[in-house]
C-alpha cells in the first residue's frame, strides 16, 4: 500500500502456534475460541509479519520474524512453518536481504527478532549485511540481563552478533528515528516494548507489534498472559485505540494469521477492522 511518498508491504516469515490460554490471558476459552480455533494441543495459529517500508532514502524492515536458527525441538513445540519465509516475501517485493538498509526492532523477543542473524559455517553474522540495526538501549539491557520470567523469550544468538559486528545504533528515547518514522514506548508486554509510527503526507500507519498482536485482541481487556506488565498494556492500549480510531490509522497486526492490516472503526459502540486497503493504494 502507499502511504504518501512511502510504500508499505506486510511480509511473512511463516506461521507458528502458541497456547491459546497464554495468548488471551484471563479471557475464558469459551470466549476466545469464538474468534480463533485451537488445535488438539490448545495452540492457536499466528502469523509472523515483519513490515517493509520503502522511503525515498531508505529500505526499512521493522522486525525480522523468527529466522532459521530454531532447533527442531522448539520448531515442533511452536508448530513453526517456514515453507514460505521472509526471503520469499522479499523476493515477491523485488528485493533481497542485501537491499535492506535499516532494521528497526519493536523489541528483541525471538519471534520478532530471530531473523536478524544467520549461521554461516560455525559463526553467526547479521542477516542484513548492508543494514544498520536500530534497537532501544533499555530493551537491549533487559535482553542481556534476563530473569526466570523472560529468559526464554530472549535468545542471545539473535542480537549479540550484531553488536560484535558493529552494526547496532541505540535508540535512547521516544521520537523520530528516520524522517517520517518514530518510535513510542508502550511497556506492558515487556518494559521497553515500542510501536512504530509511520507518517507521510498527512497519513499515519502504526506497527503495533505485541500491543495488539492480532485482530482478535482488539478489546482492551484482551491481553496476553505473556505480558510482564499487563495493566501497563491495558492503559496504553486504551489511549492508542482512541488515537487510532480518531486518526483513521492503518494498523499493522504482526501476529494475525489472516489479516495483515486495517483501519479500526467504531459503530454503535462496537469496534471492528476495516481491512479494505483499496483507498490507500
Amino acid at each position: 500500500m502507499r502511504l504518501g511518498e512511502f510504500e508499505l508491504v506486510s511480509l511473512s516469515d511463516g506461521t507458528f502456534r502458541l497456547d491459546g490460554g497464554a495468548m488471551f490471558g484471563v479471557v475464558p476459552k469459551t470466549l476466545w475460541q469464538r474468534r480463533t480455533q485451537p488445535d488438539e494441543k490448545n495452540r492457536i495459529p499466528l502469523g509472523l509479519r515483519p513490515l517493509l517500508v520503502r522511503t525515498p532514502d531508505q529500505t526499512v524492515l521493522i522486525d525480522t520474524g523468527v529466522g532459521d536458527k530454531m532447533s527442531p525441538k522448539l520448531a515442533d513445540i511452536y508448530a513453526l512453518d517456514r515453507s514460505r519465509h521472509l526471503d520469499h516475501s522479499l523476493a515477491d517485493a523485488g528485493l533481497t536481504s542485501d537491499d535492506i538498509t535499516v532494521v528497526l526492532a519493536t523489541h528483541l523477543h525471538f519471534d520478532h527478532f530471530g531473523g536478524s542473524t544467520m549461521r554461516e559455517g560455525d559463526r553467526l553474522r547479521p542477516r542484513f549485511k548492508n543494514a544498520r540495526y536500530l534497537i532501544r538501549r533499555d530493551e537491549w539491557h533487559d535482553a542481556t540481563h534476563t530473569h526466570d520470567r523472560n529468559r526464554a523469550s530472549y535468545l542471545p544468538d539473535d542480537f549479540l552478533p550484531l553488536l560484535e559486528a558493529g552494526v547496532v545504533d541505540f535508540i535512547e528515547e521516544d521520537g523520530d528515528v528516520l524522517p517520517g518514522i518514530s518510535v513510542w514506548q508502550t511497556g506492558g508486554h515487556c518494559k521497553h516494548h515500542q510501536w512504530i509510527r509511520i507518517e507521510s503526507e498527512g497519513r499515519t500507519a502504526a506497527f503495533v507489534a505485541d500491543l495488539i498482536p492480532t485482530t482478535a485482541h482488539l478489546d482492551e481487556p484482551w491481553i496476553m498472559g505473556y505480558d510482564l506488565y499487563p495493566m501497563d498494556t491495558f492503559y496504553y492500549k486504551q489511549r492508542f485505540l482512541r488515537e487510532a480510531i480518531d486518526g483513521e490509522y492503518v494498523v499493522f497486526f504482526e501476529h494475525d494469521p489472516t489479516i495483515p492490516a486495517g483501519v479500526i472503526r467504531e459503530r454503535d459502540g462496537r469496534r471492528f477492522i476495516d481491512a479494505d486497503m483499496s483507498a490507500w493504494s
